[in-house]
C-alpha cells in the first residue's frame, strides 16, 4: 500500500503548530496504525529530522494511551483504540489526517501527545473508596445482584483514553466522570462518599475547563469500549441527590 499521512507537528504547548505531509510506500495491510507509524519515525530518524511524537504503552488495547484523532475520529474509522486499528481498514493511496485530541484541559505537549493529567485530578477529588473491605474473600461475600454488578463492571471497563472528550463538539467529560462516578456508585464498598463523590468529581471537571455535555450521543458512538449514556443520566441523579443533601444540612 501507499499511504499519504498529514500530521500534526507542533515543538510545544505554546508553539502555534501545523500539519506536514510524509509519503509511506510498502505499508502492509496487517501493520497496526502505530506499526506503521514506527515506520515513519524509522524513516525520519534516518533522515537526521524529528521523529513524530505519540503516546504508546501496552499496544493491547487496553490502556487508552494511544489517544490520535484520525481523519475525524478518535482513534480512527473502527470503534477501537488506535493500537488496534490496522492499515486493512485504508484503501491504497489514501491520505490519511492525524492529529491530538484538542481540548482546552488536554493542552498538546508534543505533535500527537497531550497532557491527560486532567483525568487524574477528576478522579483524585472522589474517584476511590476509603471504607476497609478487609481480604477478598471478605469483599466477595458481599451480595450484589447480578444486575447491578454487571452495569458496575460495564462502567468500570471505560480506560480513560479521552476519545469521549475528543468525539465531543463542547469537549466534555461526562461520560469519562459519569462511568467513574457509576462503577463506586452502585456497589455496597462505594457508599461511603456517594453523598461528596459526585459534587467534588463534577466540580473538578468543570474547573479543568472541560465543556458542557449537549447529549448528541457521540461520546458514547465513538468510545473504543462502549460506555453508555446511561452513565450520565445515572451521575446526574448521583449529582443533583448529593446538592439536595448539602442544602438541607
Amino acid at each position: 500500500m501507499k499511504i499519504k499521512l498529514k500530521v500534526w507537528r507542533q515543538k510545544n504547548t505554546q508553539d502555534k503548530g501545523g500539519f506536514q505531509t510524509y509519503d509511506l510506500d510498502d505499508v502492509s495491510p496487517d501493520m497496526s496504525f502505530l506499526e506503521m507509524f514506527d515506520v515513519l519515525n524509522e524513516n525520519l530518524v534516518r533522515e537526521g529530522k524529528d521523529p513524530v511524537h505519540f503516546d504508546h504503552d501496552c499496544r493491547e488495547g487496553i490502556c487508552g494511551m494511544c489517544s490520535m484523532y484520525i481523519n475525524g475520529h478518535p482513534h480512527g474509522p473502527k470503534q477501537t483504540t488506535t493500537c488496534q486499528l490496522h492499515m486493512r481498514s485504508f484503501k491504497d493511496g489514501d491520505t490519511i489526517t492525524v492529529e491530538p485530541w484538542r481540548a482546552k484541559a488536554f493542552p498538546v505537549v508534543k505533535d500527537l501527545v497531550v497532557d491527560r493529567s486532567s483525568f487524574d485530578r477528576v478522579m483524585q477529588a472522589g474517584g476511590y473508596v476509603s471504607v476497609n473491605t478487609g481480604g477478598v474473600p471478605d469483599a466477595n461475600e458481599i451480595p450484589i445482584p447480578k444486575k447491578i454488578a454487571d452495569e458496575a463492571f460495564d462502567a468500570a471497563t471505560c480506560i480513560g483514553c479521552g476519545a469521549c472528550v475528543a468525539a465531543c463538539k463542547n469537549a466534555s467529560a461526562m461520560l469519562f466522570t459519569s462511568a467513574k462516578i457509576s462503577q463506586l456508585a452502585m456497589l455496597p464498598q462505594g457508599q461511603v462518599e456517594r453523598k461528596t463523590r459526585a459534587e467534588k468529581m463534577v466540580a473538578q471537571m468543570d474547573a479543568e475547563g472541560f465543556g458542557a455535555c449537549t447529549n448528541t450521543g457521540a461520546c458514547s458512538a465513538e468510545c473504543p469500549k462502549g460506555i453508555s449514556l446511561e452513565n450520565i443520566a445515572r451521575m446526574n441523579r448521583e449529582y443533583l441527590s448529593a446538592k439536595a443533601s448539602s442544602d438541607n444540612l
